[in-house]
């Protein structure tokens, strides 16, 4: 098997070869003159496709690692809100036996389900993309489940982080002060 591929690929140089002498004779280029034109083959279009493909994944890393910073500030902010609107129901749990790692976990997970259900809707427009690209282009296109769980993942990770600091403000809160607050 080598050797047939071996002998085919001498067979696709000798052909590469024999269109670059019949385009530099057709172009009237002398021998020691360099080519003005190009010849592409297989490896140099798979070069090419890897090449821009590359760019591209690095680009999108760079703007999803932009939107997980935005949106984890949006996320505090949004844990921030509910801390301060629920202060009175903080001040209530604590004056009945809840502990702050009580608290802290209550504002940890539904800052967590907040991003994680952010994440979900995010997955949902990417394979509707996909789909709709697939569909209408001649370009492949498809999700494994591995890229899926690691969206998921990586959104439910930056809910937690960025929503430590609302998190422990809440569990900090004084019971007795948290029930003076009028709404």
């Amino acid at each position: 098997m080598t050797v047939a591929m071996h002998n085919l690929g001498n067979k696709l140089m000798q052909a590469q070869d024999e269109a670059r002498m019949l385009v530099r004779s057709f172009r009237h280029l002398g021998p020691g003159q360099e080519d003005n034109f190009a010849v592409f083959n297989s490896d140099s279009l798979s070069s090419a496709w890897s090449q821009m493909t590359g760019a591209i994944a690095a680009t999108a890393i760079a703007v999803v690692s932009v939107f997980m910073v935005v949106g984890g500030v949006v996320i505090m902010n949004i844990m921030l809100a509910v801390v301060s609107e629920r202060t009175q129901e903080i001040g209530i749990r604590k004056s009945l036996g809840a502990r702050r790692t009580d608290i802290l976990n209550q504002f940890l997970v539904e800052s967590a389900v907040l991003s994680a259900s952010g994440g979900v809707f995010g997955v949902a427009m990417a394979w509707l993309f996909a789909v709709l690209i697939r569909n209408t282009t001649p370009v492949p296109m498809s999700m494994p489940m591995e890229s899926v769980a690691l969206g998921v993942g990586l959104s439910m990770t930056v809910g937690l982080f960025f929503g430590i600091y609302p998190a422990r403000q809440a569990s900090k809160l004084d019971p007795i002060e948290a029930l003076r607050v009028e709404k």
